[in-house]
């Protein structure tokens, strides 16, 4: 059995723990990790097969957050499609 981010997740964390007296705030790193990868342009399904999601929905729905920089990235690669009139409604 191949051992899946959760899995791997977990175990730094219970080593981390085990080492300093404050806890490491669980819930920080898959979001950011995901973010992170989504926002490199990783597929969603590669993206919920790392993570050990049975379901997309979960991935995109709550771990999966935009930002304004890759918001603004996309609309202006938008507005450059729309320049070369291949999306003529872009302005």
């Amino acid at each position: 059995m191949v051992p899946n981010y959760d899995t791997m997740f977990r175990l730094l964390v219970k080593k981390y723990n085990q080492c300093h007296e404050e806890a490491f705030p669980k819930v920080a790193m898959p979001h950011t990790f995901c973010t992170n990868l989504a926002n490199a342009g990783m597929d969603p399904k590669v993206l919920q097969y790392i993570i050990g999601h049975f379901n997309i929905t979960m991935t995109l729905d709550y771990y999966a957050h935009t930002t304004y920089a890759s918001t603004r990235a996309e609309m202006e690669g938008l507005a450059s499609i729309g320049r070369k009139g291949l999306f003529p409604f872009v302005f």
